[in-house]
């Protein structure tokens, strides 16, 4: 319970007290959220500001490859491209984090150096968290004694849905205690990022009360998907999960951070994204330290747009890497 913010201790006391706690929030008016997020995604943003924006959003981007061909030798070529996503162009901004499976953190972790570039890894029975705490807790372990910074775990959605909320809260507590590291290793504890899979969660107001669970629990981030279930991320989700950090700030005074990840393919999505977190979250969001674009995709269609901001003419299909 040490993980949990002192107001909140008592909502977290019995799944009773949880449901009543989260059923308890304001309702999220579908419609309005639909609306807000379509209008906020019809800005428009002049040349310099456009620059600004590419070059944030490359900073926030989590380069990731979760799939069961990974090699080595492909998280090694990720890594390179994480710091430096364009090798002729120094003034490129290096991304976030490389997010890979919990074996291949040590093969990142050697790769990225002291480049800065965080290490994240799912962990938990990733993507369905369809197995025991023991299981989840043991992987974390893993991936972090392996050198992770990052840990994105994902919820029992059967449990949430089935209203066993003292469930989902227990194992997110359990696995942030797992993220604790020595400290003769040097390093914080690393950070955990809690994903909803909010394509499952059916209704704004689940996700908004799975929002709030996860905080409630010890949340660092919370994220919106996998990225192997569809819908992943869209607009009006990020909308309802930005106004739940912005509200639990306000209420319990601990900053928690946004990945929206799934989906997000090109510059324009990512910077409808950007406008989206200024005007419901504010500013003191928009950087990677609390708004990260899981959207390995999305890097290529950045650097295409930054050149040809900077030349007048888009590059040659040879000019980015495939992922």
């Amino acid at each position: 319970m040490s993980t949990v913010t002192s107001s909140f201790t008592d909502v977290a006391a019995s799944n009773a007290t949880l449901r009543a706690f989260l059923h308890g929030l304001p309702g999220v008016d579908r419609v309005g959220a639909d609306q807000r997020a379509a209008m906020l995604g019809t800005r428009s943003i002049k040349t310099t500001a456009k620059a600004r924006a590419i070059d944030l959003a490359i900073s926030m981007v989590d380069l990731t490859t979760l799939e069961g061909a990974d090699t080595p030798g492909k998280v090694r070529a990720m890594c390179a491209k994480a710091v430096h996503p364009d090798p002729g162009d120094p003034s490129v901004p290096k991304v976030a984090a490389v997010c890979v499976y919990p074996d291949l953190v040590g093969r990142a972790v050697e790769a990225l150096g002291a480049s800065g570039v965080r290490v994240a890894s799912v962990a938990t029975g990733f993507p369905s968290g369809r197995t025991s705490l023991e299981v989840k807790v043991r992987d974390t372990e893993l991936a972090v004694a392996a050198g992770a910074d990052e840990i994105d775990m994902v919820i029992d959605r059967g449990a949430f849905l089935s209203g066993d909320y003292r469930k989902v809260f227990d194992e997110i507590v359990a696995v942030k205690a797992a993220c604790a590291r020595d400290a003769a290793s040097g390093k914080g504890d690393a950070h955990l990022k809690v994903i909803l899979e909010t394509g499952e969660l059916a209704t704004y107001d689940n996700v908004r009360r799975a929002s709030w669970l996860a905080m409630i629990a010890g949340a660092d981030f919370i994220k919106t998907s996998t990225g192997k279930v569809s819908p992943a991320a869209t607009l009006p989700v990020t909308l309802v999960m930005l106004e739940a950090v912005r509200d639990f700030r306000d209420r319990a005074g601990r900053m928690v951070g946004v990945k929206p990840a799934g989906g997000i393919r090109t510059t324009k999505d990512a910077v409808k994204y950007l406008v989206l977190v200024n005007e419901t979250a504010g500013e003191d969001w928009l950087t990677p330290e609390w708004f990260r674009l899981g959207a390995s995709s999305l890097l290529n269609d950045l650097l295409m747009q930054r050149e040809k901001l900077a030349t007048g003419r888009y590059s040659g299909p040879d000019y980015v890497t495939l992922d």
